[in-house]
C-alpha cells in the first residue's frame, strides 16, 4: 500500500479533524494539505475586498464569507481567501458551502502557481461559479476570470475599477490595495504627485 493511499481521509475524518487542528488543511484527493500561514499583507488584502463585498452587497441575498468557510468541489475541501455566496445550497452546513458565485484568492509565491492551476481547475468546475479572483501581493495586479467571458483572464491595475454585473457590485483596484506598499503602489502614488 502507498504512502498516499494510507493517509488518504474520509470527507467525515477530515472535517472532524479541522475542528481540533491548529492549521487548516485543504483536502485534495483524500490527502490534508496543510496550509501556509498568511502575511500581514495577505490579511489586509483579504479583508478589504471582504469590507468592500460585505458593503456593496448589504441588504441583498448575497453574503460574503472569508476564510474559516471551506468550499467543497467534487469530495475536494478548500478555504478560500473570500467568497460571496447568493444561494443556499442542499448540502451546505455551518462550515462548508457548495454554491459560491464568487471566490477570491489572494497570492503569494508560495501559492500562484497551485492557485492558478489545481485549485483554478477545480472552482471552474463549480456550476455556480461566474467570477474566480486572483489577486497579487507583491505588485498590484487583480486577475478577473469569469463565466460571461469563458473564463478568460482580464487584469486589472491601480487606478482601474472591476465591475462584477451579476453582484451589482464594483471594486475599485485602489481599494484593494489600500494600506500596501509594494513598490507598484510607491510608483503609483509618484505618478499621482504623491509622496
Amino acid at each position: 500500500m502507498s504512502l498516499a493511499a494510507q493517509l488518504t481521509l474520509s470527507t467525515l475524518d477530515y472535517l472532524q479533524g479541522e475542528l481540533t487542528a491548529v492549521n487548516k488543511h485543504e483536502l485534495i484527493d483524500g490527502v490534508a494539505y496543510a496550509m501556509a500561514g498568511g502575511t500581514v499583507a495577505h490579511n489586509i488584502i483579504s479583508l478589504n475586498i471582504a469590507a468592500e463585498l460585505k458593503y456593496q452587497l448589504k441588504g441583498k441575498p448575497c453574503r460574503p464569507f472569508m476564510a474559516d468557510m471551506l468550499v467543497q468541489i467534487l469530495g475536494d475541501h478548500y478555504y478560500p481567501d473570500v467568497m460571496v455566496v447568493c444561494e443556499e445550497h442542499e448540502d451546505d452546513t455551518d462550515r462548508v458551502l457548495n454554491a459560491p458565485m464568487l471566490i477570491v484568492e489572494v497570492l503569494s509565491k508560495s501559492t500562484r502557481a497551485f492557485d492558478h492551476s489545481i485549485k483554478q481547475a477545480k472552482y471552474l468546475q463549480i456550476p455556480s461559479l461566474e467570477y474566480y479572483v486572483l489577486i497579487e501581493q507583491d505588485i498590484c495586479e487583480v486577475a478577473v476570470l469569469s463565466r460571461a467571458g469563458g473564463f478568460i483572464s482580464k487584469y486589472y491595475y491601480l487606478g482601474d475599477d472591476i465591475e462584477l454585473p451579476l453582484l451589482d457590485v464594483i471594486v475599485s483596484v485602489n481599494d484593494i490595495y489600500e494600506r500596501i506598499e509594494n513598490e507598484d503602489k510607491v510608483n503609483y502614488l509618484k505618478s499621482l504627485g504623491g509622496t
